[in-house]
Parts: C-alpha cells; sequence; structure tokens
C-alpha cells in the first residue's frame, strides 16, 4: 500500500470548483460586517465568513484519486451495516494515539462518503480545540464554533456550516481554548452530543477528537459517543502505547483501527495494479 502522504502529494494542486464559493479578490472586497446583535442571540449565518476553498491537498484526494475514495466506502460500509450484535451507530470519535496519524484527515473523508451515501447525513465536530484542522480542510474560518457555543456567547443554530457537499455540516472548533479539558468536560458538551445524536435521525455525527494519549477531555468524550475509531499511523506509536490505547476504549465501544500509511511490499503493489498507484488507508475490525 502506498502512503497518503504519497497520495496527496501525487494529485497535484488542482482546485475543486465549488457552488457558492468567492475568490480571494471578491472576498477581500467584501465590507466588513458591523455585529450590533447581543452575544447571547444567535449569530445570523451571514456573519459567518462563506467558503474560500477546500485545502488543495484535501480536495485533490476526494476528488480526482481514483482509490482513496473506496477505502472511505468500506469503512462507511462497516459503520452503517455492523453485525448483528450491534447497532448503527449515530455518534462517533475519531481519535489517534499520538499527533500526526491522519486522524482529521479520515475524519473529514469519512464524513465526505456519508454524506455521498443515499440516505445519511453528516455532520463533523472539530472537537480537537488544541490543534483544530478540520476547517482548514474545507475552507472554513474556525474563528466561531464550539467553544462560543460551551462558552454560553453562542447559539447553536448561527454555527454549524454548511459545506459545498450537499447532505455534510461542520461545526468548527472557534479560537483554541486555554481550557479545553474543562469545556469539552461540561454538561454543556454532554448535552450538546445528546441534542445532535437525537435531532435527525438520518444524521451520523463524527467529532473529530485530540490524541488519546495526550488529552484528559479526550477520555471524557468517549464515554459520550456511541462508537470510536482509532487511527493508527505507521511509525508513531508503539504496539504497547496502541493495545493500552485499545484496552481503555474498550472492545463493545471500539469500531474499528484505520491503519494509515502503510507501507507497501512488492506483492501488494502487483495487486493494486489497475486500482490506482497508492494505497493510503486500511480499515481493521476490531471485534
Amino acid at each position: 500500500m502506498g502512503k497518503i502522504s504519497d497520495a496527496l502529494g501525487k494529485a497535484g494542486n488542482k482546485e475543486r470548483p465549488e457552488s457558492g464559493s468567492v475568490t480571494e479578490t471578491e472576498n477581500r472586497r467584501r465590507p466588513e460586517v458591523k455585529r450590533s446583535a447581543p452575544a447571547s442571540q444567535p449569530v445570523p449565518q451571514a456573519e459567518i465568513p462563506e467558503v474560500v476553498s477546500w485545502d488543495k491537498r484535501f480536495s485533490a484526494a476526494v476528488n480526482e484519486d481514483q482509490y482513496l475514495p473506496e477505502i472511505f466506502r468500506t469503512l462507511r460500509s462497516r459503520i452503517l451495516y455492523p453485525d448483528e450484535h450491534h447497532k448503527v451507530p449515530r455518534t462517533i470519535m475519531i481519535t489517534s494515539t499520538v499527533p500526526q496519524e491522519g486522524k482529521s484527515f479520515i475524519s473529514a473523508n469519512l464524513g465526505v462518503s456519508l454524506a455521498q451515501g443515499m440516505d445519511q447525513h453528516s455532520l463533523l465536530v472539530s472537537c480537537d480545540l488544541r490543534r483544530p484542522t478540520l476547517g482548514k480542510l474545507f475552507g472554513i474560518e474556525e474563528r466561531l464554533g464550539l467553544v462560543d457555543y460551551l462558552r454560553g456567547n453562542r447559539e447553536l443554530t448561527g454555527l454549524i456550516r454548511r459545506t459545498s457537499i450537499a447532505k455534510l455540516s461542520l461545526l468548527p472548533s472557534g479560537r483554541s481554548p486555554s481550557n479545553p479539558a474543562e469545556l469539552l468536560g461540561s454538561s454543556r458538551m454532554e448535552a450538546l452530543v445528546e441534542e445532535l445524536s437525537h435531532r435527525y435521525e438520518d444524521r451520523i455525527v463524527i467529532f473529530d477528537s485530540p490524541p488519546f494519549q495526550l488529552a484528559p477531555e479526550s477520555t471524557v468524550l468517549k464515554q459520550l459517543v456511541d462508537a470510536v475509531v482509532l487511527v493508527v499511523r505507521e511509525g508513531k506509536a508503539g504496539k504497547y502505547q496502541i493495545r493500552k490505547i485499545v484496552e481503555e476504549i474498550g472492545k463493545d465501544k471500539l469500531l474499528g483501527i484505520v491503519f494509515n500509511a502503510h507501507t507497501t511490499n512488492i506483492i501488494e503493489r502487483s495487486m493494486m495494479k489497475g486500482y490506482g498507484s497508492y494505497y493510503p488507508t486500511q480499515g481493521y475490525n476490531y471485534k
């Protein structure tokens, strides 16, 4: 298998045209919006900056790669069609063992794949408040979002953003706070997860969370969601670290492990001929 990094690097810089997007020049010409509404009132949608463009590499991976979307369709199928002992999860937390294992990339692609299915809508929630990434992938600013809601400064309605994928929405993180563990461990966060999981029957909510071993808020968030997907990047975490996190998450909660950036051998490369030159991710069902 080839690496995700290889896939993104090879994909090139061609941007995907998006409906409702604006150019950088047009964005500079747009007059500054004056905010006069009290902080307790919902933020009108027009006050939040429009989508400019997706991250170039992410856009190319989603729209131009011949093989990568199939990987996430496989993961989507495992989520939507579990075995007879499990229900379809409504809330899924994506985490990793250590930083830079590609969890936000996995979260974004899984959200796109779910939204492109026949029956599901998906909502991405940027919960990595220390190093938010999801908004950048979709060209959405992270200056207003989850942090503002948890502090009670903004209503949820004005913070959830539509993306250029018809059935995919994003709740950005907001500006990085000094107390991320306290915010994500609050009763308001617990109520939010409960509300999002029951508001729409056809929506699956994906929470992009911090690395499990480094941020205490991930342990708290794990208790609130239906299932957890662990992202492991080849050459990053050791077997002991991975085994310890798997035990902490628990077999009943762990939906599966995504093994990211696996290096191929000659046999795997020969098997992949005709299906693309990279083999970026491989999902393993822990159960």
